[in-house]
C-alpha cells in the first residue's frame, strides 16, 4: 500500500550511512507526493542546505561531526521553522526519548520503518510543529498584550488634579497596528491652584518609543510639581530626550497648557505639535495656527514662544496627538486634518470625544487626548 503524504514537502535527510539513506528514500518514494529530498551526510553538510524552503528534517543521530543530542541542537538552531524527526537504532530508542525532550517532534527506530509509518510519522510532525508554532505565537501575543498594558498604564497616569471647578476626560487608543507608540498625556494641579496639562508624541512605533514616551511623561510630571513651568522644563525635556533616544533622528513634539487658579486664563506652548481646539462661548477655534516653536530633540538652541489665551467662564479645550487629524474619514478615506476636526466639532455642537472618536472609524497611529471642560455655575 502506498503512504499517504497528501502535500508535496521540501525534506533534508540527515544520514550518513548511504544504505541507510537509500532505504529511507526509497520509502519517501512511495508516498502519493513523494518529497523532494535533500541529502546530507555531515551537520557541517547540513548546515548549508538548511534554508526557509526545508519544511521537515530527518536527523540521525549518529553523525562523524556530531554526538548525539549535538546534531538535533544545531538542527533545531538552525531550523527553528522546520518539524524534526529523529531516526535511532534499537539500542538507542532512550536517545530517541531524549530528543523528544530536546524539542525534535518525533523519533524512529530505523529497524521498524516501513513506508506507512514513515509518511504518517513525517505528517504528524508536520502537525504537531505547527501547532507548537502556533501555541508560541499565542504566548507571544499574550506577552506583548501585558507589555503594552504595562506600557499603557505608564502613558496614562492617574490625574493629580484637586478641583471640581473643571472637568477632565482622556481617551488613547492604539492605531491599526495593535502596537504602542509614543503617544504620551498628563495632568497636575500645582498647590497655587494652578491646572497643567500635556500631551506628547514621540515619533515611531514600538516599545522603545513606548518606554521613552513614559519616561518623558514622568520627567514632566516632576518637573511641573518641582515648580518647572516655563522653557527651563522643556529644555530639561529636551535634554532627557537626547540621552534616552536610540537614534539621533528621535524626536517629540508636545503642546502643554498651564491653566490659571481663577481657570480663566491658559499659557500654552505647541512643540512642533497639532494646535488644541478651543470650545469659548458657543465658538469653536483652533488656539493656535503657529506653532510656538520646533519639536524637542532637533535643535539645539530652539526657543518656544507663550501662547496666552483668554478662557473666560465657561470653555473646553482638547489637546490631542495626530493620530486624530491623520485618521481617515468618509467615502474616499480622506484625512481628517485640522479643519475637518473644527468643522466635525462644530457639527456636534460640542466636544465628545466618544462620538469623534467612532466618527473618525479606524486609526492608522496611535491617538492621545486631553479634553478639559469649565462649565459656568
Amino acid at each position: 500500500m502506498t503512504a499517504n503524504l497528501s502535500e508535496t514537502l521540501t525534506l533534508l535527510l540527515l544520514e550518513d550511512d548511504d544504505g541507510d539513506a537509500f532505504l529511507v528514500e526509497e520509502l519517501l518514494q512511495q508516498a502519493v507526493a513523494p518529497p523532494k529530498i535533500f541529502r546530507a551526510r555531515s551537520l557541517q553538510e547540513a548546515k548549508a542546505k538548511l534554508t526557509s524552503k526545508i519544511q521537515c528534517v530527518l536527523v540521525d543521530l549518529s553523525l562523524p561531526d556530531a554526538s548525539r543530542l549535538e546534531a538535533l541542537e544545531e538542527v533545531l538552531a538552525l531550523a527553528p521553522h522546520a518539524a524534526v524527526l529523529v531516526l535511532t537504532g534499537l539500542r538507542d530508542v532512550h536517545v530517541g526519548v531524549a530528543a523528544v525532550q530536546a524539542g525534535a517532534q518525533d523519533y524512529l527506530v530505523k529497524q521498524d520503518i516501513d513506508a506507512r509509518l514513515l509518511a504518517r510519522s513525517i505528517r504528524y510532525a508536520m502537525e504537531r510543529k505547527r501547532a507548537d508554532q502556533t501555541q508560541l505565537r499565542l504566548v507571544q501575543a499574550e506577552l506583548i498584550a501585558k507589555e503594552n498594558a504595562r506600557m499603557q498604564r505608564g502613558l496614562l497616569p492617574v490625574a493629580l488634579l484637586h478641583t471640581n471647578a473643571i472637568e477632565h476626560t482622556t481617551r488613547y487608543l492604539p492605531g491599526s497596528g495593535g502596537t504602542l507608540a509614543g503617544d504620551f498625556l498628563d495632568a497636575v494641579q500645582t498647590p497655587d491652584g494652578a491646572v497643567h496639562i500635556v500631551v506628547g508624541d514621540v515619533c515611531g512605533h514600538g516599545p522603545d518609543e513606548a518606554a521613552l514616551g513614559v519616561a518623558m511623561r514622568i520627567a514632566w510630571r516632576t518637573l511641573v510639581l518641582a515648580g518647572q513651568t516655563d522653557d527651563t522644563l522643556l529644555r530639561t525635556l529636551d535634554a532627557l530626550l537626547r540621552a534616552e533616544r536610540k537614534a539621533p533622528e528621535i524626536f517629540t513634539t508636545l503642546c502643554m497648557a498651564t491653566i490659571s487658579p481663577d481657570l480663566r486664563y491658559a499659557r500654552m506652548r505647541v512643540v512642533g505639535h497639532p494646535p488644541p481646539v478651543l470650545v469659548r462661548d458657543g465658538a469653536v477655534e483652533v488656539v493656535a495656527d503657529t506653532p510656538s516653536g520646533p519639536p524637542l530633540g532637533i535643535f539645539p538652541d530652539a526657543e518656544w514662544s507663550v501662547i496666552d489665551v483668554p478662557l473666560g467662564e465657561e470653555w473646553s479645550m482638547m489637546l490631542y496627538t495626530d493620530g486624530l487629524i491623520e485618521a481617515a474619514v468618509g467615502e474616499h478615506n480622506e484625512l481628517l486634518g485640522v479643519e475637518g476636526l473644527v468643522d466635525l466639532v462644530r457639527r456636534h455642537g460640542a466636544i465628545d470625544l466618544d462620538r469623534l472618536i467612532r466618527h473618525v472609524g479606524t486609526l492608522s497611529d496611535d491617538l492621545a487626548v486631553v479634553l478639559v471642560s469649565r462649565r459656568r455655575e
